[in-house]
């Protein structure tokens, strides 16, 4: 028994996998979901009971989505949509066990996550393992419900680092309009505590502001880049900048 559990076994190829893959997940939903921000992840292949399988995971968040609402689920099973049976599968027990608060959501315990987000999951598999014959749900296989929870926190995490970003952004700009209003009087009361010039200061503060604004510039200015995949399509995509540079 011990030689057996010792022993290596070469996993099954992967090569006979076909998934959808991040560009045209991304590029998908933008055409049919009024969004604000897209992600898309593909994780590595993996096997489950010696069968080969590719998790796809792509998030749309904010723009024309209803904010009051739980988010919408969208299933795929080898590029065909799963329109029934939704509870019971494996790609929403994966959805509700994962914390979406972490990534600026409301969330009660089992249920989806509430805010204007459209989670989308594609399973590839040369035997994708459904409920019933009926092919409307995925079956509760442990590794595969493990890989859909990881390629929703991989793409949760770069939705939670735009909608946090957004949410700052927000809060400091009303917290600038209501100090810039009071800049004059604020400078009156240093000059008579320091003996400043009421200008000088006026002008200090001004500066300060202006620091703040900067940082919500850079939220709000999305450049849109129009790259041209062939003679007849365009790609959109959304790049926040400095991204990387205000995290740290």
């Amino acid at each position: 028994m011990n030689a057996i559990k010792q022993t290596k076994i070469m996993a099954p190829p992967t090569d006979c996998i076909f998934p959808i893959g991040e560009d045209l997940l991304e590029k998908g939903l933008r055409k049919e979901i009024p969004a604000e921000y897209y992600v898309a992840v593909t994780r590595p292949p993996q096997v489950y009971r010696g069968n080969p399988f590719v998790i796809e995971c792509a998030l749309a968040y904010g723009g024309e989505l209803s904010a009051d609402d739980s988010a919408k689920i969208l299933r795929f099973a080898n590029r065909v949509p799963l329109q029934f049976q939704q509870g019971a599968c494996a790609s929403f027990k994966a959805i509700t066990q994962t914390a979406w608060r972490s990534y600026g959501f409301n969330q009660t315990k089992g249920q989806l996550p509430q805010g204007p987000l459209v989670i989308l999951i594609h399973i590839a598999s040369v035997w994708a393992p459904f409920t019933s014959e009926a092919k409307e749900a995925i079956a509760h296989y442990e590794e595969i419900i493990k890989e859909m929870k990881l390629a929703l926190q991989d793409a949760g995490r770069k939705l939670g680092t735009y909608v946090n970003r957004k949410k700052r952004a927000k809060d400091t700009q009303e917290k600038l309009n209501l100090f810039e209003s009071y800049i004059p009087e604020v400078a009156d009361n240093l000059s008579i505590l320091t003996g400043e010039k009421k200008d000088v200061l006026e002008k200090q503060l001004s500066e300060l502001m202006e620091k703040q604004k900067e940082f919500i510039q850079k939220t709000q200015e999305m450049v849109v880049e129009h790259e041209d995949e062939d003679e007849d399509d365009k790609k959109y995509r959304i790049t926040l900048k400095d991204e990387e540079e205000d995290e740290e």
